[in-house]
Protein backbone atom coordinates (compact mmCIF):
# COMPACT_ATOMS: atom_id res chain seq x y z
CA UNK A 1 0.00 0.00 0.00
CA UNK A 2 1.14 3.79 -0.91
CA UNK A 3 2.00 5.59 2.27
CA UNK A 4 -1.33 7.38 3.76
CA UNK A 5 -1.30 9.80 6.55
CA UNK A 6 -3.68 9.03 8.86
CA UNK A 7 -5.24 11.90 10.44
CA UNK A 8 -4.97 12.27 14.55
CA UNK A 9 -7.57 10.29 15.63
CA UNK A 10 -7.41 7.12 17.85
CA UNK A 11 -10.26 5.20 16.60
CA UNK A 12 -10.98 5.41 12.91
CA UNK A 13 -13.70 3.75 10.99
CA UNK A 14 -13.65 3.22 7.15
CA UNK A 15 -16.53 3.30 5.22
CA UNK A 16 -16.96 1.13 1.54
CA UNK A 17 -19.87 0.46 -0.48
CA UNK A 18 -20.39 -1.91 -3.18
CA UNK A 19 -23.52 -2.15 -5.71
CA UNK A 20 -23.63 1.88 -6.89
CA UNK A 21 -23.72 0.22 -10.52
CA UNK A 22 -25.99 -2.77 -10.65
CA UNK A 23 -29.58 -2.87 -11.95
CA UNK A 24 -30.86 -5.37 -8.87
CA UNK A 25 -30.67 -5.36 -5.05
CA UNK A 26 -29.29 -3.16 -2.01
CA UNK A 27 -26.13 -0.88 -2.48
CA UNK A 28 -24.72 -2.05 0.44
CA UNK A 29 -22.31 -0.53 2.94
CA UNK A 30 -19.50 -1.69 5.67
CA UNK A 31 -18.13 0.31 8.51
CA UNK A 32 -14.85 -1.14 9.84
CA UNK A 33 -12.85 -0.38 13.14
CA UNK A 34 -9.41 -2.38 13.18
CA UNK A 35 -7.69 -3.47 16.76
CA UNK A 36 -4.32 -1.93 16.45
CA UNK A 37 -3.38 -5.00 18.64
CA UNK A 38 -4.13 -7.38 16.08
CA UNK A 39 -3.27 -6.51 12.53
CA UNK A 40 -4.66 -8.33 9.73
CA UNK A 41 -2.49 -9.16 6.40
CA UNK A 42 -3.22 -8.84 3.16
CA UNK A 43 -5.99 -6.39 3.44
CA UNK A 44 -6.70 -4.64 -0.01
CA UNK A 45 -9.22 -3.64 -2.25
CA UNK A 46 -11.95 -6.79 -2.75
CA UNK A 47 -12.15 -6.24 -6.21
CA UNK A 48 -8.10 -6.95 -6.49
CA UNK A 49 -8.47 -10.50 -4.05
CA UNK A 50 -9.75 -13.56 -5.27
CA UNK A 51 -12.63 -14.80 -3.79
CA UNK A 52 -11.07 -17.82 -1.27
CA UNK A 53 -8.71 -14.66 -0.09
CA UNK A 54 -11.44 -12.46 -0.26
CA UNK A 55 -14.13 -14.85 2.21
CA UNK A 56 -10.88 -15.95 4.21
CA UNK A 57 -10.06 -12.07 4.85
CA UNK A 58 -13.84 -11.41 6.09
CA UNK A 59 -13.99 -14.15 7.90
CA UNK A 60 -10.68 -12.49 9.72
CA UNK A 61 -11.70 -8.99 10.12
CA UNK A 62 -15.27 -10.03 11.36
CA UNK A 63 -13.14 -12.12 14.40
CA UNK A 64 -10.51 -9.35 15.22
CA UNK A 65 -11.72 -6.21 14.36
CA UNK A 66 -12.86 -4.07 17.30
CA UNK A 67 -16.26 -3.29 15.73
CA UNK A 68 -17.81 -3.04 12.43
CA UNK A 69 -21.14 -2.67 10.85
CA UNK A 70 -23.41 -2.87 7.43
CA UNK A 71 -25.17 -0.54 5.89
CA UNK A 72 -27.84 -0.69 3.02
CA UNK A 73 -30.42 1.45 0.80
CA UNK A 74 -33.04 -0.92 -0.74
CA UNK A 75 -33.81 -0.53 -4.51
CA UNK A 76 -37.08 1.38 -3.35
CA UNK A 77 -34.65 4.37 -1.93
CA UNK A 78 -32.51 3.92 -4.47
CA UNK A 79 -35.48 5.03 -7.27
CA UNK A 80 -37.03 7.66 -4.62
CA UNK A 81 -33.22 9.35 -3.26
CA UNK A 82 -31.19 7.93 -6.44
CA UNK A 83 -27.76 6.40 -6.03
CA UNK A 84 -25.81 8.92 -4.93
CA UNK A 85 -27.63 9.79 -2.48
CA UNK A 86 -28.87 6.37 -1.60
CA UNK A 87 -25.08 5.46 -0.55
CA UNK A 88 -24.41 8.52 1.39
CA UNK A 89 -27.52 7.23 3.27
CA UNK A 90 -26.43 3.77 3.43
CA UNK A 91 -22.87 5.00 4.64
CA UNK A 92 -24.49 6.78 7.73
CA UNK A 93 -26.32 3.57 8.72
CA UNK A 94 -22.96 1.38 8.66
CA UNK A 95 -21.22 4.43 10.99
CA UNK A 96 -23.96 4.36 13.04
CA UNK A 97 -24.46 0.89 13.59
CA UNK A 98 -20.85 0.94 15.10
CA UNK A 99 -20.70 -0.36 18.66
CA UNK A 100 -17.71 1.41 19.52
CA UNK A 101 -18.44 5.38 18.31
CA UNK A 102 -15.60 6.38 16.13
CA UNK A 103 -13.96 9.58 16.31
CA UNK A 104 -12.70 9.85 12.86
CA UNK A 105 -14.04 8.13 9.51
CA UNK A 106 -12.11 7.55 6.51
CA UNK A 107 -14.75 7.32 3.44
CA UNK A 108 -13.74 5.75 0.22
CA UNK A 109 -13.93 7.97 -2.79
CA UNK A 110 -14.90 11.75 -3.24
CA UNK A 111 -17.37 12.46 -0.78
CA UNK A 112 -18.36 12.09 2.38
CA UNK A 113 -21.74 11.95 4.03
CA UNK A 114 -22.99 13.99 6.64
CA UNK A 115 -22.20 12.55 9.95
CA UNK A 116 -21.87 13.46 14.05
CA UNK A 117 -17.90 13.01 13.82
CA UNK A 118 -15.08 14.38 11.68
CA UNK A 119 -14.66 12.67 8.51
CA UNK A 120 -12.25 12.81 5.14
CA UNK A 121 -13.14 11.00 1.35
CA UNK A 122 -10.45 9.28 0.34
CA UNK A 123 -9.43 8.70 -3.43
CA UNK A 124 -8.80 5.38 -4.03
CA UNK A 125 -9.03 4.49 0.06
CA UNK A 126 -9.65 1.18 -1.06
CA UNK A 127 -5.96 0.53 -2.19
CA UNK A 128 -4.12 3.07 0.57
CA UNK A 129 -6.27 2.28 3.44
CA UNK A 130 -6.53 -0.75 5.87
CA UNK A 131 -9.73 0.36 6.96
CA UNK A 132 -11.21 0.80 4.03
CA UNK A 133 -9.93 -2.10 2.56
CA UNK A 134 -11.68 -4.18 5.38
CA UNK A 135 -14.67 -2.22 4.78
CA UNK A 136 -14.72 -3.06 1.11
CA UNK A 137 -14.48 -6.44 1.89
CA UNK A 138 -17.17 -6.97 4.12
CA UNK A 139 -19.57 -4.95 1.89
CA UNK A 140 -18.13 -6.88 -1.14
CA UNK A 141 -18.75 -10.62 0.52
CA UNK A 142 -21.74 -9.63 1.74
CA UNK A 143 -23.62 -8.09 -1.08
CA UNK A 144 -22.17 -11.30 -3.54
CA UNK A 145 -24.09 -13.50 -1.03
CA UNK A 146 -27.52 -11.57 -1.43
CA UNK A 147 -26.88 -11.90 -5.42
CA UNK A 148 -26.20 -15.86 -4.49
CA UNK A 149 -29.75 -16.07 -2.88
CA UNK A 150 -31.37 -13.95 -5.07
CA UNK A 151 -29.88 -16.25 -7.94
CA UNK A 152 -31.61 -18.77 -6.29
CA UNK A 153 -35.36 -17.32 -6.07
CA UNK A 154 -34.34 -16.33 -9.82
CA UNK A 155 -32.50 -18.79 -11.54
CA UNK A 156 -33.24 -17.22 -15.18
CA UNK A 157 -31.63 -14.40 -14.61
CA UNK A 158 -28.41 -15.40 -13.95
CA UNK A 159 -27.53 -13.22 -10.42
CA UNK A 160 -24.82 -15.67 -9.19
CA UNK A 161 -22.91 -14.75 -12.59
CA UNK A 162 -23.27 -11.15 -13.22
CA UNK A 163 -23.76 -9.94 -9.23
CA UNK A 164 -26.58 -7.51 -10.84
CA UNK A 165 -24.05 -5.39 -12.84
CA UNK A 166 -25.64 -4.11 -16.53
CA UNK A 167 -23.68 -7.03 -18.47
CA UNK A 168 -24.57 -8.24 -21.54
CA UNK A 169 -25.94 -11.20 -20.00
CA UNK A 170 -28.11 -9.70 -17.39
CA UNK A 171 -29.87 -7.39 -20.14
CA UNK A 172 -30.25 -10.48 -22.53
CA UNK A 173 -31.79 -12.15 -19.69
CA UNK A 174 -34.12 -8.74 -18.65
CA UNK A 175 -35.51 -8.30 -22.06
CA UNK A 176 -36.30 -12.14 -22.06
CA UNK A 177 -37.86 -12.59 -18.37
CA UNK A 178 -38.71 -8.69 -17.36
CA UNK A 179 -37.97 -7.20 -14.44
CA UNK A 180 -38.48 -8.29 -10.74
CA UNK A 181 -39.43 -6.89 -7.87
CA UNK A 182 -35.53 -6.28 -6.79
CA UNK A 183 -34.40 -4.03 -9.85
CA UNK A 184 -34.36 -0.56 -9.32
CA UNK A 185 -36.54 1.15 -11.70
CA UNK A 186 -35.11 4.59 -11.94
CA UNK A 187 -31.89 2.96 -13.74
CA UNK A 188 -32.35 3.48 -17.97
CA UNK A 189 -32.32 -0.37 -18.95
CA UNK A 190 -34.82 -0.99 -16.82
CA UNK A 191 -36.53 1.54 -17.27
CA UNK A 192 -37.05 1.12 -20.37
CA UNK A 193 -37.54 -2.51 -20.16
CA UNK A 194 -40.70 -1.99 -18.10
CA UNK A 195 -41.47 0.53 -20.97
CA UNK A 196 -40.95 -2.01 -23.80
CA UNK A 197 -43.00 -4.14 -21.81
CA UNK A 198 -45.56 -1.71 -21.68
CA UNK A 199 -45.59 -1.11 -25.32
CA UNK A 200 -45.64 -5.42 -25.53
CA UNK A 201 -48.92 -5.31 -23.28
CA UNK A 202 -50.61 -2.62 -25.74
CA UNK A 203 -50.23 -4.61 -28.87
Amino acid sequence: MAEFIYPQANLIAGVDEVGRGPLVGAVVTAAVILDPAKPIAGLADSKKLSEKRRLALYDEIKANALAWSLGRAEPGEIDQLNILHATMLAMQRAVAGLAIVPDYVLIDGNRCPALPMPSMAVVKGDSLVAEISAASIIAKVTRDREMAELDLQFPEYGFAQHKGYPTALHMEKLALHGVTPHHRRSFAPVRNALLDAEVQALR
